[in-house]
């Protein structure tokens, strides 16, 4: 149990704070309150009939479900008190067979909100957290995810919310589950307890019981199973390849066969209601482009090359048309479709403003550059048209995700200021192969940290930057690696730090987290109790006397995923060895600031503080 501390919203520094520079105003066009403005409608789910629409729509400081007709209607609202999510820790609505009612989750619980309008009713009391509901067949019954004993479980219960009755069980957990078309089976992703680096594809007949697995190799992940609608095969991605590539299994038979080979990653895939083909997207170097797969052939045809990121194809009942979700640099994220014949693409939703869209934003070009031992780190390079001699490295959250190429307008506010602003997808990052992705497994805050202290070099080489004017910033892992480039960097190659609730002491922050984040670092790092010095030595708190830049940190006190107090061990040490520092907490905020004027104040802060340490 953690040590009780009481954690109230501050605002902390030492030394003297950043002061807003009177000689520098913001962009033409541009202000903050301009740039939190947008809503983002996201996790859509087409209805059983194909001409309506649910999805959440991140706005006003929630998260709340819409429906929307597909001829362009405005939107309905379904729940009017769902708090703001981060879209990774959100499941899209679920649509009913019979299109009368609409699952989600929310606080923890699984619940149901008629289609035709009216109260939401939650249907998972029987336990104490729920999550991931998926319909059966009869339209009347539904697989929940539910947490017992610190492991996920597969539970099938109905619209009462009826005792359940188990489908999943054994060790390890067990979640993506559903349903075959016949209603007799649910596959599902199962993640043993010996090998966190394994999820294999179970079989469960609901009839007779028995459960068996369908596909699985050591030390590697296959996921997101999904039935073809005649039944006959089970598509899902594997990485045992070194990507996540599409395979089939015939459900009977048990036959498997790798359909793609294309050396990217797939996923969001989608049968087509014939089930000749699936529909997907495929990670291409950060830019995540939409395809569709001949199921016999195995043959990709990319029907979308765009520079940007593609999410969750779903087809129309005639399989004519796709609907997707898509974002860029240039554009935020909406909801469109396509005709699959003629490429002709939709706008279903208009998310950005009419200010915004005057503005001219800045497409970023991927770039390599060489690490200390020789490595190739991609990234994605932002230069500015009135470059002010400033650049900004931003390594991402993680680590096993990755810098794409999605709506960032921070960057572009900053970059509109005359900041360069470099992503590296620094070892650890998906979307290279698994490879690179492990590279940092057992070691972080060593390799990947030398890949941040590199991107620097990178910059410095331009004609256009002075290699004294760098700042880092990041949030999650990246707000780590923001710690360990300025701890563990002889050369001081950054003149300040930006740390967005982010570690400082990963041995601690193993104890203070829940399950689900304390074996995820297990997976990358081992037990403590197996190598605790691989533990310390990735702890930048250790090596805080030798940090000579000034640090802007931040953190919301009701994180779940890094407990505040990995912030409040880090001002401590940086107290003690009186550094330079400015502390913000935001009582009404978890892992990511999602309250817009939370957005605005802290952005405010670090405009503030780049402008006074690096301008």
């Amino acid at each position: 149990m953690l040590r009780e501390l009481e954690l109230k919203a501050k605002y902390e520094r030492g030394g003297w704070p950043a002061q807003p520079r009177p000689d520098i105003k913001p962009p033409d066009g541009w202000s903050v309150p301009l740039i939190t403005s947008v809503g983002k409608p996201r996790s859509h789910s087409l209805s059983p009939r194909a001409h309506r629409v649910a999805f959440i729509w991140d706005f006003a400081d929630a998260s709340d479900i819409y429906v929307m007709s597909l001829e362009g209607r405005w939107p309905a609202r379904m729940t009017s008190d769902r708090l703001p999510r981060v879209p990774w820790f959100d499941d899209p609505p679920q649509w009913s067979p019979d299109g009368n009612w609409i699952a989600y989750t929310e606080q923890n619980h699984v619940w149901i909100v008629p289609a035709k309008g009216g109260m939401p009713k939650k249907i998972t009391s029987f336990t104490t957290r729920a999550e991931s509901p998926r319909w059966m067949p009869d339209g009347y019954h539904l697989l929940v995810v539910v947490e017992r004993d610190e492991r996920l479980r597969i539970l099938i219960t109905d619209i009462e919310g009826s005792w359940p009755q188990p489908i999943s069980e054994g060790p390890g957990h067990d979640y993506e589950p559903q349903a075959s078309p016949n209603g007799r089976y649910v596959v599902y992703t199962h993640s043993p307890l010996d090998d966190l680096d394994r999820t294999d594809i179970m079989l469960a007949d609901i009839e007779n019981g028995t459960i068996r697995a369908l596909s699985g190799t050591a030390e590697m992940e296959s996921a997101s199973p999904q039935w073809s609608p005649d039944g006959q095969l089970i598509a899902f991605i594997s990485e045992k390849t070194g990507f996540f590539e599409l395979h089939l299994i015939h459900a009977e038979t048990g036959a498997e066969r790798q359909l793609t080979h294309l050396g990217h990653d797939v996923s969001d895939i989608a049968w087509s209601p014939d089930s000749t083909r699936i529909a997907c997207t495929v990670n291409r170097r950060g830019a995540v482009n939409l395809a569709i797969v001949e199921v016999e052939s195995g043959q990709a045809e990319y029907l979308r090359n765009e520079l940007g990121v593609h999410t969750q194809p779903q087809w129309s009942l005639d399989g004519k048309t796709l609907m997707f979700g898509f974002e860029s640099p240039l554009l935020p994220q909406d909801l469109y479709a396509i005709d699959v014949e003629t490429r002709q693409t939709k706008q279903l939703t208009f998310s950005n403003t009419p200010a915004l869209q005057t503005l001219e934003l800045i497409m970023p070009e991927e770039v390599l550059y060489s690490s200390y031992d020789g490595s190739e780190i991609p990234a994605f390079l932002y230069r500015p048209k009135e470059p002010n001699g400033a650049a900004i490295v931003y390594p991402h959250g993680g680590p096993t995700t990755q810098y794409l190429l999605e709506w960032d307008i921070w960057a572009q506010y900053m970059i509109a200021k005359g900041y360069t602003w470099l992503a590296p997808n620094f070892r650890g990052s998906t979307g290279y192969g698994v490879a690179f992705e492990r590279a940092n497994h057992y070691i972080w805050g060593v390799d990947d940290t030398e890949d941040c202290l590199a991107g620097a070099d990178y910059l410095s080489k331009s004609d256009w930057i002075d290699a004294t004017r760098i700042a880092i910033y990041g949030a999650s892992y990246g707000s780590y690696l923001v710690v360990c480039a300025l701890a563990n960097d002889p050369k001081y190659r950054f003149a300040c730090g930006i740390a967005k609730y982010g570690d400082c002491n990963i041995l601690s922050s193993w104890a203070q987290s829940d399950r689900s984040v304390r074996e995820d670092m297990e997976r990358m790092m081992g037990h403590p109790a197996d190598d605790r010095e691989a533990y310390r030595s990735g702890s930048p708190v250790r090596h805080v006397a030798r940090i000579k830049r000034p640090l802007l940190i931040v953190h919301g006190l009701l994180d779940k995923i890094v407990h505040p107090l990995q912030s409040e061990e880090l001002v401590e040490a940086l107290k003690n060895e009186g550094k330079t520092f400015e502390y913000k907490t935001y009582s009404d905020e978890g892992h990511g600031l999602l309250r817009r004027k939370n957005q605005i104040d802290f952005y405010h802060h670090m405009e503030r503080f780049c402008d006074w340490y690096l301008i």
